[in-house]
């Protein structure tokens, strides 16, 4: 019996993984979270041989839960699913230590071979994303610049991402204009536009 940990902050999407799951007569649900933060707790004490984690969850991203758990459960083995397609997420998950990376408009059976084939110690790429990943290359952000960034998110003023992230408003300007530069964006706001459509924050 392969055990699972689902973590999905859409709880209808949540419950309808685990319905589908439950069917499968080698996988059983053993907890489920609805944010990156409880499904590292969750796996700590469950110990599960797979994590499927959503991408875009609250507290921690599943990219940054991937890098906790790579950390506090290293025998369980991270299929990453998402509906965000972006191959820039891909890279970043596969950076962080995940074994797979789906989407989730894939038909449940593949869903549940995914996750014996992860449990099983294979790599799942989802193959499109896979090749698109190639053809992208890496981000060309460094992690300060993509910090900056997502601090800015919502129009937060220069000084209050300085504040955010323990800056001074001259590096931040900095990075801000960097990041600018390197995805040719005209502002910061279209800059992060781009940095989110690629999966680059």
């Amino acid at each position: 019996m392969i055990r699972i940990l689902l973590a999905e902050d859409q709880h209808l999407v949540r419950g309808a993984l685990s319905a589908l799951l439950g069917l499968e007569r080698d996988l059983t649900i053993v907890a489920e979270a609805a944010d990156g933060a409880a499904a590292v707790a969750a796996a700590r004490t469950h110990r599960p041989d797979v994590a499927l984690l959503d991408i875009e969850m609250p507290v921690l991203t599943g990219i940054e839960a991937t890098e906790q758990l790579r950390v506090a459960v290293p025998e369980t083995r991270v299929l990453i699913l998402t509906t965000f397609g972006r191959p820039g997420y891909l890279r970043r998950a596969m950076d962080a230590g995940a074994r797979g990376f789906v989407v989730k408009d894939s038909p449940p059976n593949e869903l549940a071979a995914a996750i014996r084939r992860v449990a099983a110690g294979d790599v799942v790429l989802d193959p499109a994303l896979a090749v698109a990943s190639l053809g992208a290359g890496p981000s060309p952000l460094t992690e300060r610049e993509r910090d900056v960034l997502a601090a800015g998110a919502g129009g937060a003023s220069v000084a209050q991402i300085a504040d955010r992230l323990a800056l001074s408003g001259g590096t931040v300007r900095n990075y801000l204009s960097s990041a600018i530069g390197k995805t040719g964006a005209r502002n910061r706001t279209e800059a992060a536009r781009i940095a989110r459509d690629n999966g680059w924050l």
